[in-house]
């Protein structure tokens, strides 16, 4: 091939990153649908803590730690993405920058989404077994079941990555 020709599709390759800023700002909206969300729900429930019973007090503060743990899933995938894909974020060098920006690389990423998916199914299973009466034994089979691929799926994918970490460590020995 041509060099300049090359050279233009790699050019063409190399900055087709870009496209992925319209999801990450899209991704930024669903986080905002979450602190909204964790707003009405705060505000729903605060009126009435005093007449609430315990389980349900801890069934409301699950809520809002649910939407908690998925906002920040959402917010390390817009951060962690977008630095390795897009470009180094050069904010925060003040001693506000999370720990793991910059260090966090798709591996490391996709180890985080599987906990906090595990983390957000456990929060669905807790509160329903605190209301055991309200769902079908059918409907509560299958959602320990999906807890338990989930659980099942960041072992699994644990175990890749520290079989490729091996695999690695004995390549540069």
């Amino acid at each position: 091939m041509h060099p300049r020709i090359e050279k233009v599709i790699e050019n063409l390759l190399f900055s087709s990153r870009l496209l992925l800023i319209p999801c990450y700002l899209g991704l930024i909206l669903a986080l905002s649908m979450i602190v909204l969300k964790f707003g009405q729900e705060l505000f729903h429930y605060l009126p009435g803590v005093f007449a609430m019973k315990e389980s349900e007090v801890i069934l409301a503060v699950l809520s809002l730690v649910d939407l908690t743990l998925a906002g920040n899933l959402v917010l390390m995938v817009i951060l962690s993405g977008y630095e390795n894909t897009v470009s180094k974020l050069e904010v925060g060098e003040d001693g506000d920058r999370p720990a793991w920006l910059g260090t966090l690389d798709f591996g490391g990423l996709k180890l985080k989404l599987i906990a906090s998916m595990v983390a957000i199914s456990g929060i669905h299973l807790l509160k329903v077994f605190m209301n055991v009466g309200k769902e079908s034994t059918d409907q509560i089979r299958w959602m320990v079941i999906l807890h338990l691929v989930f659980v099942v799926s960041g072992v699994m994918l644990a175990l890749m990555d520290w079989i490729i970490e091996k695999a690695h460590a004995a390549r540069a020995h």
